[in-house]
């Protein structure tokens, strides 16, 4: 290897390793934080490790999050599979079934990714109010898996777009319909997209905070990030506890892309040779 090539592969490995450091400097600072009693903070000392390990920060930010944490779980999971269900279905349709004024139903769907939460939240909630699911982790569900759709879809379309329609006339010589060629042709083949979006979804629905409060107006039922900044009182906070609160909120995702962060990428890129 010559000396400017190792030169070059040196300054790209700086400059990565600094921006992880910019970037991870917010949660070194809320572990840190989260370590120290409520007595030893301090903005101006807020960078100094702790002298002594404390949990009670952690232990009390637990306690008050826990069943919300359980919340976001009953919410997240069976949104995340729901809408990536739907969004395959949906995906496959706009990609190996073409009809008439596809396209442009297909932009329709895709102007759901652009709409406001905050534009629509009036009609949102009059609608769960008439249909009985407001307040309800029902209705919340059914709102992440609404909202989802557009973004599923996208991604399964540009996934089944790269799949040759060879497999798909197989499976009708073979006397499959329009439900067997999903189940029995595309399905099976169709793992890292689903990887993609459920990590997506999760991540997504997870981190929500708006839908949370104004679907769910009960602290009981409220999701994790709802339950975070509930933490904060009106005249003072206990940064330790709200410290480690978030990082509670924050773990579940953390563990999830750390875990199957290659394969995400593996799914991503899966999709976009064609479509």
């Amino acid at each position: 290897m010559s000396l400017q090539r190792l030169w070059s592969r040196g300054a790209i490995y700086f400059v990565l390793i600094a921006f992880s450091l910019f970037y991870l400097m917010p949660f070194y600072v809320m572990f840190i934080t989260g370590l120290k009693p409520y007595e030893d903070l301090n903005v101006t000392r807020m960078w100094e490790l702790p002298k002594a390990i404390h949990l009670e920060g952690i232990i009390e930010a637990w306690k008050r999050v826990a069943p919300n944490f359980r919340n976001s779980a009953m919410i997240t999971i069976p949104a995340a599979l729901i809408s990536s269900f739907i969004g395959s279905m949906n995906g496959y349709v706009f990609a190996k079934w073409r009809f008439p004024g596809s396209d442009t139903l297909f932009i329709l769907f895709l102007v759901g990714m652009f709409l406001p939460y905050q534009g629509i939240l009036i009609p949102l909630v009059r609608l769960l109010q008439i249909v009985g699911l407001y307040g309800s982790v029902i209705g919340l569900i059914v709102v992440h898996c609404i909202f989802g759709i557009p973004i599923t879809a996208l991604l399964f379309r540009g996934y089944y777009a790269s799949i040759p329609n060879e497999l798909l006339d197989a499976g009708k010589i073979d006397g499959c319909g329009f439900f067997g060629i999903y189940r029995h042709v595309l399905l099976p083949i169709s793992m890292p997209a689903f990887a993609v979006v459920l990590l997506w979804q999760f991540t997504s629905i997870w981190n929500d905070y708006l839908i949370g409060l104004v679907v769910l107006s009960s602290p009981r039922l409220a999701p994790i990030n709802v339950a975070v900044q509930n933490i904060a009182g009106s005249w003072s906070v206990e940064w330790n506890v709200q410290m480690s609160a978030a990082l509670i909120a924050a773990f579940p995702t953390i563990v999830v892309y750390l875990a199957l962060g290659k394969l995400f990428m593996r799914g991503l890129l899966a999709g976009s040779l064609k479509g």
